[in-house]
């Protein structure tokens, strides 16, 4: 990719704030809903919604996504620090994207951040993660999840569509944060 290319991206502070601000917003929601359910739904108590399909059913999961390694002493441990590493590195991942004008990547990281670091305060708070969304098909239970999960599961979704489909733009990216592509910035 040609340094034209590269250079031709507006550098935006602004949009840094904005991406940030929505990271924060998207994490409070996270936690209103997440003690509203601790504060309203004893644990295991399920509140059907649409009766035999949809329901809130607050639990605990001490484990990752699917419950890994909720029957694991250490997990949590790991569960944290990787969450800590993944939740800030993305953060700035997305700060790179809004500063060069990279709106759905900033979009995506945004996600990403908000999910990682709204479980990262549960384990932190409780040691382990608040989930409360339940979906039944029949007599398969979906695995139950949360907001957070739910911003990171688009954030990924996205992110997966961007590196498919749009994959000069995501090029770009990556040129623009390894400085491959400025040599301004290794001067």
């Amino acid at each position: 990719m040609s340094e034209a290319v590269v250079n031709k991206r507006a550098k935006t502070p602004l949009a840094c704030v904005i991406f940030s601000v929505l990271a924060v917003v998207l994490i409070i929601a996270d936690q209103i809903f997440k003690r509203l359910v601790v504060a309203k739904v004893d644990v295991y108590e399920q509140i059907d919604v649409i009766k035999g399909f949809f329901s809130i059913y607050h639990c605990r999961n001490t484990g990752s996504a699917f419950s890994l390694f909720a029957d694991k002493a250490w997990g949590i441990y790991m569960l944290t620090g990787i969450s800590v590493v993944l939740g800030i590195g993305i953060f700035i991942l997305m700060l790179y994207a809004a500063l060069n004008d990279m709106k759905l990547l900033a979009a995506a990281f945004c996600l990403l951040s908000s999910g990682a670091i709204g479980n990262l305060v549960d384990r932190f708070a409780y040691r382990y993660v608040v989930d409360f969304l339940r979906f039944d098909f029949g007599s398969y239970t979906f695995p139950i999840f949360n907001f957070a999960d739910i911003c990171a599961v688009i954030g990924t979704a996205l992110l997966i569509c961007i590196i498919l489909f749009g994959s000069k733009y995501f090029e770009e990216f990556w040129l623009i944060i390894t400085k491959k592509g400025n040599k301004e910035n290794a001067v």
